[in-house]
């Protein structure tokens, strides 16, 4: 079965200043030029604000320092910064060079440095002075020169490189060098970035994205979510993903919607309540952690403003699930919850930052149902999509007025899509990478004879051309009589039984029966000791308390309740240390490391098998 979006889906509105180019510098003179004195760059707790001339003017003079420092068309440029108005200026002056900016994870270690400059072929690094003490221990023959942000940078030996400041930089101009005949020599299939896998199953590896590619995503985005007037993004995801530059970067480039950039991510939503964003985009475990924060506020309530707020809650979300079902909703609990979104929620969702939101999205991994149907009870219209790197962060969403809850969606205008014969997801399109960059064995391994990139997961299309991702095909269990089943399925009911459970890793691929590790919520965690006289207790006690340990039994019970026997929890493990992004067990875009888990937590899941299972 194969399925082809339409593309004349909707009308493409022309509020977007940038749209019409077919390159990202031209998408950004031509924003730059119609916004003028309208904020460009928002730095988050610094009361820094750029305009689009300001930022027009520093891209052109860091350009021109970069130029001077030797880099030209073909070459690349790395970028190690925190989420800042700094790493947008660089980026967008890379760009306007005809040369390709790449970001490296701020936590990344000498080797995985090495690995990427040696594949990237860089000259330059523009960091910060926190990032010179690493980079000093990268092995790093080819670098240059390094420039440093900070205001007070000095300049010093960094390896065999020179550093220089960027105030030093934006002083420096050649001659010769003539930026609008530069910018205006870039075409739409010059190479717009490199963005580096995360390596779960091996060396990273550098997905090329054109100027083309990514132009053809923000054209996508504007026919299926028509870009509004008066918008404005956060970038707080790494840099170094995918989802940040689009639904960030490249998106202001065409929309001139200001960006409020957030360095610490822990401090996302305080910058959505000051910035109240109209598209925001958030992995699960974000939505994962909100919804525990704002059940741990309603229960703190006193007892006649909790009561009244879990009940409209949970009619709300009984609402959602009936109408997911297609089932009628009784007029009364109609009545109740439209009542409850007047007085309880609309007020809640402009404390949060989220009233004027046109779009709302999860990606990178799946949305556990319960946490999806809490957010669309409360009235956000969060929605899931799917994309990959490999295609710009883009291939299927939902649609705002038809949000199926465990669907990813339809395909986005002017993508193809079809099932190969054991099951895995193709897509084809014009968002579809150049390749893995000196890597043609993978990429011909990732994109066959026909143009069909094969997305390793395993899914459905139903006949109405709405997916459904299974699990990744490398991630599926198959355990020692042959059965195949899905860790993240499995891991979904988990965390959908209870607040209590954050994270969860199944086990049981070639063994007889499914355990797992649970990792406990730290904010439910919270909520659940001071519901029980325990405040102050550490997390490494609380995983012993009776009523824990009975309430994550009920949980485990429940999820089991919904699962094939074959598919239930046997046994499991809990354990009291949050899971955080880019560890043993997270990626840094907190995706699950199942070798990472496995290694770290080798000695403990041989333990859960030698006792007899439940």
């Amino acid at each position: 079965m194969t399925q082809t979006a339409d593309t004349a889906e909707s009308a493409i509105t022309t509020t977007a200043p940038g749209i019409a180019e077919t390159t990202l510098v031209g998408a950004f003179q031509a924003t730059a030029a119609a916004r003028g004195a309208s904020p460009a760059l928002l730095a988050f707790g610094e009361n820094r604000t750029l305009t689009w001339r300001d930022y027009a003017c520093a891209v052109e003079e860091v350009a021109a320092g970069l130029a001077d420092l030797g880099v030209t068309r073909g070459d690349t440029v790395a970028i190690m910064l925190p989420n800042s108005p700094e790493f947008h200026i660089v980026d967008m002056a890379v760009l306007h060079l005809g040369a390709t900016p790449f970001s490296i994870y701020l936590t990344s270690a000498p080797a995985q440095i090495s690995y990427l400059f040696g594949n990237a072929g860089n000259a330059v690094v523009v960091t910060a002075d926190a990032f010179l003490d690493v980079l000093g221990r990268t092995a790093a023959p080819q670098l240059k020169h390094v420039v440093v942000v900070d205001d007070d940078a000095e300049s010093r030996s960094i390896g065999a490189a020179q550093s220089l400041s960027l105030v030093e930089l934006r002083r420096r101009r050649p001659a010769e060098f003539d930026f609008e005949a530069t910018w205006r020599a870039v075409e739409p299939t010059a190479l717009a970035t490199l963005i580096y896998t995360s390596g779960t199953t091996g060396a990273p590896k550098g997905v090329e994205l054109t100027h083309a590619n990514l132009m053809f995503v923000m054209h996508t985005c504007n026919i299926r979510f028509p870009f509004v007037a008066d918008g404005a993004a956060i970038s707080y995801l790494p840099t170094a993903h995918a989802a940040d530059r689009v639904f960030s970067h490249y998106l202001a480039t065409v929309t001139g919607w200001p960006i409020t950039t957030v360095k610490d991510a822990s401090t996302v939503f305080a910058a959505v309540a000051d910035a109240h964003p109209t598209w925001f985009l958030g992995v699960p475990r974000i939505w994962e952690k909100l919804r525990s924060a704002l059940l741990a506020r309603f229960s703190a309530l006193p007892e006649e403003q909790r009561t009244p707020t879990l009940a409209a809650i949970d009619a709300a979300e009984t609402m959602v699930r009936l109408e997911q079902r297609g089932e009628s909703v009784p007029p009364d609990l109609a009545t109740g919850a439209s009542l409850a979104d007047e007085q309880i929620f609309a007020a809640l969702r402009t404390q949060l930052g989220f009233d004027r939101v046109e779009l709302l999205m999860t990606g990178a991994a799946p949305i556990a149902p319960a946490v999806h149907e809490f957010f669309l009870a409360i009235g956000l219209p969060l929605q899931e999509g799917f994309g990959m790197s490999e295609t710009g962060a883009l291939g299927f969403t939902n649609i705002p007025t038809d949000i199926r809850v465990g669907k990813v969606g339809l395909a986005q205008p002017g993508t193809e899509a079809k099932l190969a014969a054991d099951g895995e997801l193709l897509l084809r399109g014009p968002h579809v990478m150049r390749g893995y960059r000196r890597d043609p064995a993978k990429t011909a391994e990732a994109i066959d004879d026909h143009g069909w990139l094969h997305t390793g997961d395993i899914a459905t299309i139903d006949d109405d051309g709405w997916v459904t991702i299974v699990d990744r095909k490398k991630e599926l269990i198959i355990n020692a009589a042959g059965k195949n089943m899905s860790p993240v399925n499995i891991e979904s009911k988990l965390k959908s039984a209870s607040p209590l459970i954050g994270q969860a890793c199944v086990i049981g691929d070639q063994r007889p029966y499914n355990v797992a590790l649970v990792v406990l919520d730290p904010d439910a965690l919270r909520t659940f000791a001071a519901s029980h006289g325990l405040e102050g207790a550490a997390p490494s006690d609380l995983v012993a308390d009776p009523a824990l340990v009975a309430e994550i039994e009920d949980a485990v019970e429940k999820a089991n309740a919904q699962l094939s026997r074959v598919e239930q929890i046997k046994r499991y493990r809990l354990l009291s240390a949050e899971w955080l992004p880019d560890s043993d067990e997270l990626t840094p875009t907190m995706k699950l490391k199942r070798r990472g888990v496995a290694a770290k937590y080798a000695t403990i899941i041989d333990d859960i098998y030698a006792r007899p299972a439940q």
